[in-house]
């Protein structure tokens, strides 16, 4: 059979639907929907294996909801996640949804593909990459109304600026520009899970699911991820151990704890005060709150006799006005240490004059000129590869500077924390074991008690650490760094894996270890309450900061905002003026067949509209009997009239617009 539809090549397909724009997109609209996502969880009951998660979950979800969920690791977050994406059933009560909803996660494992990176990031948006397909099938078989129907449908998603928005959540992320065209499987693991993460946020999704997603970011990155939450408009579902992160984005928290999953209405400071209000009534946890209120206490009044008119001590001290209400949200943790008496602390402990660092001849660092005295509590602050790590790394004696002096003081004893250190415990071997490497003297007792205060109990001290979890070996490991007793702390990223429970009980030790700390951290908390000064590592330099995080986040957005601007003078070198005035006249030659094309345009919908009703008539049963032969007759010869009609308009349709696609070819 011959096809009535006309053999258009995909440049004269692209050109109708440039010059139509407008009245495709309206006709379009018309048929567009919206989808509600409403999460209702009704009496929910989780188990694994014989063990219960939690039971008797009921809320609801609204759209546009922002939810953080919380609770100490194992207690169920991730399986509720699970639960939505249909990975895992409930073993009790009802879970249920709206059809159609589009639900985006981060994948935690990443394929070593060999696309690029850009490309890899806009697969997360689907419905895109279908459209995309469909387009290039309607190219193949000529199909040109086809084709101008999947252009308005690609324009109405956002299609032709999609490399735009996946280059920015690239860039927002800490991509460097030219990596979007690197090849997936040529990055680490680390900047993998960033591609996992814009992938999920390219997804045009009604429900955005993230476990964790600051794990693998730096401090630029996770303010630049909380904008782009907060702009968000679906509904967002978030499990992080981040104070900070989860204040500024979410209006509700689930908390899970003794088997029960309950929602609280503010972010996460309004949770706290409401659980510790919970939590002041239990008269078992007194005694230990007021041991915690207490130093606090001595903690602010040792702060303020320090700087209390600088902005950093300003911002540090309307955090330390939260830390009672803190500390009564936290009276049942299960982590109770602190660090001992450094004994010795010479001053200075350490000093780097002139030094040049770097690895082989790439130069990170220049002429860092650093003095490290006891009770200096210094956070840096930079991007994502200026040198944070690196520089630490030459204070801990990792890493030998390529010039410049060194000088330490006779007595330092360095405490070093970095992720590659939980690589380094031997999987074979018990918490316990670990310990006894470090002080075979010791009593198994007094390690055990000391074990406790970092969450090991009973047999897990005689477990081998191989099965741990990251959190579990992030904690052995800080419990070795605490047992050593140093003077000066070195701690690279020492929240990764932490839940907000050892989070807070680190946050105290910190406050009253009387040694010097140098800190890098993504963890806003950590640095407001534990950092007094600030440097920051950019442009091959390391200076200080004059100011706290509030003023780092207005630099950075100062700095981006000077690359735009750059980018903006290298573009085009016609004037507005003088392409408003193209334009203009552009539009003056052309009206005359756009009147024409709207023309054409209603009538082709007239026709429709009539064509439709007439088709409905005819469907009618009783149209058929006996008594309404006549009628019938008449109906089919207006339904072969509008027929007719409806083609004659469709080519006049089709003609006038290639009459406009050829004045366009003239412009």
């Amino acid at each position: 059979m011959r096809s009535n539809k006309p053999n258009i090549d995909r440049a004269e397909a692209w050109k109708i639907w440039q010059n139509n724009r407008p009245l495709l997109l309206q006709r379009l609209s018309v048929f567009s929907d919206v989808t509600y996502s409403m999460l209702n969880f009704k009496n929910i009951a989780l188990r694994r294996g014989v063990r219960v998660l939690f039971s008797g979950a009921s809320f609801t979800i609204h759209k546009g909801d922002k939810v953080g969920f919380t609770g100490a690791n194992g207690t169920g977050k991730s399986s509720f996640f699970a639960l939505i994406r249909d990975e895992l059933h409930a073993d009790e009560g009802e879970f249920s949804y709206p059809p159609n909803l589009e639900i985006a996660h981060v994948a935690q494992e990443t394929p070593a593909v060999a696309c690029s990176a850009l490309d890899f990031v806009m697969d997360g948006d689907r419905e895109l990459r279908h459209l995309q397909t469909q387009l290039q099938a309607a190219e193949a078989a000529h199909d040109g109304i086809l084709q101008a129907d999947l252009h308005t449908k690609l324009d109405v998603i956002g299609g032709y600026s999609a490399k735009a928005r996946a280059a920015r959540l690239m860039d927002g992320l800490g991509f460097k520009p030219g990596q979007e065209n690197q090849a997936v499987n040529s990055f680490s693991g680390g900047w993998r899970m960033r591609l996992n993460l814009a992938q999920a946020l390219m997804c045009r999704s009604d429900v955005l699911l993230l476990d964790e997603p600051t794990n693998h970011l730096d401090l630029d990155a996770v303010i630049w991820l909380q904008d782009w939450l907060g702009k968000y408009d679906g509904t967002l579902l978030l499990i992080s151990h981040d104070r900070d992160f989860l204040d500024q984005i979410t209006d509700h928290i689930i908390h899970i704890e003794n088997g029960k999953a309950e929602i609280y209405t503010g972010n996460y400071s309004a949770f706290e005060r409401m659980r510790a209000e919970k939590l002041a009534q239990q008269q078992a946890a007194y005694q230990k709150q007021q041991r915690e209120i207490a130093h606090f206490e001595s903690f602010i009044n040792r702060f303020k006799a320090k700087a209390t008119k600088a902005r950093q001590a300003q911002s540090r001290i309307k955090a330390l006005e939260r830390m009672e209400v803190i500390a009564m949200a936290h009276v049942d943790s299960p982590f109770d240490f602190s660090f001992p008496q450094p004994g010795r602390m010479p001053n200075p402990l350490l000093q780097l004059e002139n030094a040049e660092i770097g690895y082989n001849q790439n130069t990170i660092l220049h002429n860092i000129n650093l003095c490290i005295s006891p009770g200096d509590r210094i956070g840096l602050l930079g991007a994502n590869g200026a040198g944070k790590s690196t520089l630490i790394k030459v204070l801990a004696n990792q890493l030998n500077a390529s010039a410049g002096v060194k000088l330490t003081a006779d007595a330092l004893r360095i405490g070093y924390f970095a992720q590659h250190q939980l690589e380094q415990l031997r999987s074979e071997e018990s918490p316990l074991w670990h310990l006894q490497k470090l002080d075979a003297k010791a009593a198994e007792k007094d390690l055990r008690n000391f074990l406790g205060g970092f969450d090991f109990h009973g047999d897990k001290v005689l477990e081998p650490v191989r099965p741990f979890s990251g959190g579990e070996k992030a904690r052995l490991v800080l419990a070795m760094l605490v047992y050593q007793n140093p003077n000066l702390l070195l701690l690279d990223e020492p929240t990764n894996h932490l839940d907000l429970e050892m989070r807070q009980a680190l946050s105290v030790a910190l406050q009253d270890y009387e040694g010097a700390i140098v800190v890098v951290s993504h963890d806003r908390h950590l640095l407001r309450t534990v950092a007094d000064q600030f440097l920051l590592v950019a442009d091959k330099q390391c200076r200080p900061f004059d100011g706290d995080l509030d003023d780092y986040r207005q630099w950075l957005a100062e700095q981006k905002k000077g690359i735009i601007n750059q980018k903006d003078e290298q573009q085009t070198s016609v004037s507005r003026k003088d392409q408003r005035k193209l334009e203009a006249e552009r539009r003056q030659q052309q009206k005359p067949l756009l009147d024409a094309l709207k023309k054409a345009e209603q009538a082709v919908g007239k026709y429709h509209l009539e064509q439709r009703r007439l088709e409905d008539e005819l469907a009618k049963p009783e149209l058929y009997s006996e008594t309404e032969k006549d009628r019938l007759k008449s109906l089919l010869a207006q339904k072969a009239e509008i027929d007719n009609a409806l083609a004659a308009a469709e080519a006049d349709w089709l003609e006038t617009e290639e009459r406009l696609s050829a004045a366009n070819a003239t412009v």
